[in-house]
């Protein structure tokens, strides 16, 4: 499955997301697009058209991601919203037809990642 994920540049990605599924076992089990990953320069509209699942983690507001949410919304990409606990979720992504999780840590993020995605096969 092709994973597109999006974030706010707020966040600290590389350590908060990029690190832990690259040293996951969804890294060998799934495509993972991690669009800032070592400064390459990605054509999103693309990778996300041809994605499987956009996940979008959404505890800091952020433009470009709402772009990009947008984008494959429009496309009929399931969307899933994660954030990470204590953050408040935008209201506006409530009208949209996504899932939401709730993690706490990394560890966890893998996790409930995890069994999304064994629910979903």
């Amino acid at each position: 499955m092709k994973i597109y994920v999006s974030h706010s540049n707020q966040l600290d990605y590389e350590n908060d997301l990029y690190i832990p599924i690259r040293q996951s076992r969804l890294n060998s089990e799934h495509k993972f697009v991690l669009p800032h990953e070592g400064g390459q320069n990605i054509n999103s509209k693309e990778e996300i058209k041809s994605s499987d699942l956009f996940i979008a983690e959404v505890s800091f507001p952020s433009t470009g991601s709402g772009i990009e949410i947008g984008w494959a919304e429009s496309f009929g990409i399931p969307l899933l919203f994660i954030y990470k606990k204590g953050n408040k979720v935008p209201g506006s992504l409530k009208f949209l037809s996504g899932e939401f999780l709730e993690y706490e840590n990394s560890d966890d993020f893998i996790e409930k990642i995890t069994n999304y995605l064994e629910n979903i096969s």
